[in-house]
């Protein structure tokens, strides 16, 4: 975990840098054994040619009938099968597994770094028959320090290249992250509104200036919505609250019994104005959060019938000069959603329905496969053509001098039925009055926002 934690600390060309000479480092030993392994193979091959060549010309002279001690030299001997010298020389200094060894044709090389000698053995048949052995050395004390000399050359070469591929390397990553570190100096120094210049080379480097540009632009335009949010935030709210400061400094100051009453109910309606403003700003910012609880299936068709209660629109209710809300909805029907959020886009929908009705509003749930259609509709004046995208818009309001509302009902629609991957549009009815339809996926369908299902 330390080394983990030291090494993620230490800079990318450093570790670059690292990483590539240590490969060239195991890259050139393993190269260097090769060789010296290369070498040594060779240097044995070139022995045992030399020996075989002369043990075979001894073993055709006891095959003449030579006598086995006419030919005995201190690098030759004649043994039989067992090892047992029969050229009247002393024993030899094998092992019975080595002596077996050479009986099986096999060479080997016994002795340490001072004395090393190659053993072979050839078979010979003398006249009478019986098998020989023709067993010959030679000392590899020469070559074995040639060997050495190899090995330690190789071993310091490897080093040498493993250094200079590594030096190679801390200047090709210096070289290649330059671009990167003038990018960086550009972006410190980067005014509100710029952009990085965009490299020619249809490289990394270019795709991650675009990227980077691309994530500018997204940052200037939430800097200037949160601007344009903010300000027309302070702008709603300080209407009511110089209502509500403007009525009591005339009551403080002009304190009169009869007009008491009248001037706290005028507090009471902009405090429940300032209230519902307050509460539509912050279901806002939670929902441009993404801030929503996990979807389950809600009722549509009992949530609009507790929305028609809370506003007081059924048969018998409200004030008569009141639009009567109608619900039309022939089958049940649930959207993936919460009951809160389908709480609030039902009670948003249905006042900014009645604020322009005459005197009916309808509420249709149609379910359609893998969304449910919801239609408000009112026979009021319309929705302009031209105001229809607009209108979604926060603190838009077509008639502010009719009072009522701040502008974010529809925007809290807007933002809680995106949210949950469904649309909101408007239109107008046959009749001419406004409609806004929602369609809001079904809990098992995707949420998504285009699909097959999703109006054009």
């Amino acid at each position: 975990m330390k080394l983990r934690q030291w090494w993620s600390a230490r800079p990318l060309r450093l570790r670059i840098t690292l990483v590539v000479g240590c490969v060239a480092l195991v890259g050139m030993l393993a190269l260097s054994r090769l060789g010296v392994s290369m070498l040594y193979e060779t240097m044995l091959g070139a022995a045992d040619a030399e020996l075989r060549t002369d043990a075979r010309a001894v073993a055709e002279q006891l095959a003449a009938g030579t006598p086995p001690g006419q030919v005995r030299r201190f690098e030759l001997r004649v043994v039989d099968t067992s090892g047992v010298p029969v050229d009247g020389g002393p024993a030899l200094p094998l092992r019975l597994d080595q002596i077996r060894a050479l009986a099986a044709g096999d060479a080997f090389v016994v002795g340490d770094f001072r004395e090393l000698r190659r053993w072979l053995a050839v078979p010979a048949v003398m006249p009478d028959g019986s098998p020989r052995l023709v067993v010959v050395t030679s000392d590899l004390v020469g070559g074995a320090i040639l060997l050495a000399n190899a090995a330690v050359g190789f071993v310091v070469g490897a080093l040498v290249v493993a250094a200079v591929v590594a030096l190679a390397a801390w200047a090709a990553t210096r070289a290649a992250l330059r671009p990167v570190d003038r990018m960086r100096l550009a972006a410190a120094a980067l005014p509100p509104g710029e952009r990085l210049p965009v490299p020619g080379a249809q490289d990394e480097l270019r795709a991650l200036a675009e990227e980077f540009n691309a994530l500018l632009a997204r940052r200037d335009e939430a800097v200037a919505r949160l601007e344009r949010f903010t300000g027309d935030a302070a702008h709603e709210l300080r209407s009511p609250v110089a209502a509500i400061r403007a009525q009591a400094e005339v009551a403080v100051a002009h304190p009169d019994p009869d007009l008491t009453d009248e001037t706290l109910r005028a507090v009471v309606d902009e405090a429940t104005r300032l209230t519902t403003l307050l509460s539509d700003l912050l279901a806002l910012a939670r929902a441009d959060a993404g801030q929503r609880p996990p979807p389950q299936p809600v009722d549509l068709v009992a949530a609009a019938q507790a929305a028609i209660a809370r506003a007081g629109g059924g048969p018998g209710c409200g004030r008569i000069d009141d639009p009567v809300l109608q619900l039309v909805a022939p089958t049940p029907a649930e959207v993936g959603a919460s009951p809160s959020e389908v709480a609030l886009v039902l009670d948003n929908l249905v006042s900014n329905a009645r604020r322009y009705a005459r005197s009916l509003v309808r509420i249709s749930i149609l379910p359609a496969g893998r969304v449910v259609r919801l239609l408000v509709e009112d026979d009021g004046p319309g929705i302009p053509a031209a105001d229809r995208e607009r209108i979604f818009d926060r603190f838009v309001r077509l008639s502010p001098e009719g009072g009522g509302g701040a502008g974010l009902g529809l925007a809290l629609v807007t933002a809680l039925v995106h949210g949950r991957g469904g649309v909101v549009s408007a239109g107008a009815t046959p009749t001419g009055g406004g409609r806004i339809e929602v369609r809001w996926p079904t809990l098992n369908s995707r949420t998504s926002s285009s699909g097959p299902d999703t109006p054009r």
